[in-house]
């Protein structure tokens, strides 16, 4: 399994997809704990978790977050997750995983489904910048 370094979490995005690139940029952007690497689902890192948690990425195909203590977030339930762990105030997104799952990943999946259509999509996965290469894992 992905070795981590120790109290590190590991973002699951679609490289090739416009808004988990916009949201990764975002959450790099806020993570001032440096708590959060990142892969894409597409990378060696990302097909070894999928594998080895049995992940239908036909059903599962925007976001996890994965965890050596936790194992592996998914949906809403991973944006939210990670969301706690930006500070003030978007750890108040917290409050909606009181609102049962499979409410939260109805409006999750309405969005992923049109994220293409909606905001784009990049014939590639992103390459981060020389500053952010130490975040990505390949």
């Amino acid at each position: 399994m992905i070795d981590l370094p120790k109290h590190k979490q590991l973002i699951l995005f679609d490289g090739v997809c416009n808004l988990c690139d916009s949201s990764v940029q975002y959450v790099i952007k806020h993570d001032r704990e440096n708590k959060f690497l990142y892969t894409a689902l597409q990378s060696a890192v990302g097909k070894e978790i999928i594998d080895a948690y049995n992940i239908d990425v036909n059903k599962t195909d925007s976001i996890l977050l994965y965890s050596p203590e936790f194992g592996v977030k998914y949906k809403s339930t991973a944006a939210l997750k990670i969301a706690t762990q930006l500070g003030f105030p978007r750890n108040l997104m917290g409050i909606f995983l009181i609102v049962p799952a499979f409410i939260r990943n109805w409006v999750y999946d309405f969005i992923a489904k049109n994220r293409y259509k909606w905001y784009g999509k990049k014939e590639a996965c992103m390459i981060p910048t020389p500053e952010l290469k130490s975040k990505f894992l390949e």
